[in-house]
């Protein structure tokens, strides 16, 4: 019983030495890829597109809107963007035209998946100016919601088809649009 307990205790005593022979073995650890996260950066955007108009303190009507801004994708799936837009030359009366000017701070959910189209939906907040000539000028703070899909053209160009709706809270009558737009994104 001595000789089976000796055995035994030498057996454990000889576990650390066998597990290192053979871990020395097994070669070199393999080296662990660590991949570059491609889509997280800075961004330029640029938009043009058309902008309906809904406005009860005169005629709906509809004009060019153009867009720019800077952004940061954070992952896959998140980024903000700081964007200017301007929509003008709506025709609200006789004799009466009006613009308006908004910058967003806007944050997306982009919903990445396996293929190139990405959808997305958004949601800003800012500040807007209204030029009503010949009323005249009002400004507010503005909010803006948005939906589109974008689709990457290379590494780090995508084309950017939305909507978005938007509103200036000014005294009186609010100046609301649907805004129909194409734009490019620039990733750095």
């Amino acid at each position: 019983m001595k000789v089976f307990k000796l055995v035994l205790l030498a057996g454990f005593a000889a576990l650390p030495f066998a597990a290192a022979a053979q871990a020395a073995d097994l070669g070199p650890a393999p080296e662990v890829a660590v991949e570059d996260n491609e889509v997280t950066g800075l961004y330029l955007r640029g938009d043009i597109g058309w902008s309906f108009l809904e406005w009860s303190g005169g005629s709906d009507d509809s004009a060019l809107v153009l867009g720019g801004g800077v952004g940061y994708q954070f992952n896959d799936n998140m980024r903000a963007d700081l964007t200017a837009d301007w929509a003008g030359n709506y025709d609200v009366a006789p004799g009466a035209d009006m613009s308006t000017t908004t910058v967003l701070g806007n944050l997306y959910f982009d919903w990445a998946n396996d293929s190139a189209f990405t959808p997305y939906v958004g949601a800003g907040i800012g500040y807007g100016w209204v030029n009503d000539a010949p009323s005249g000028d009002d400004n507010g703070i503005a909010y803006g919601l948005a939906a589109g899909v974008s689709m990457g053209l290379t590494d780090n160009i995508d084309l950017d088809v939305g909507y978005r709706f938007r509103d200036i809270m000014i005294s009186g009558s609010d100046p609301m649009d649907h805004q129909v737009s194409a734009g490019i994104r620039f990733n750095f």
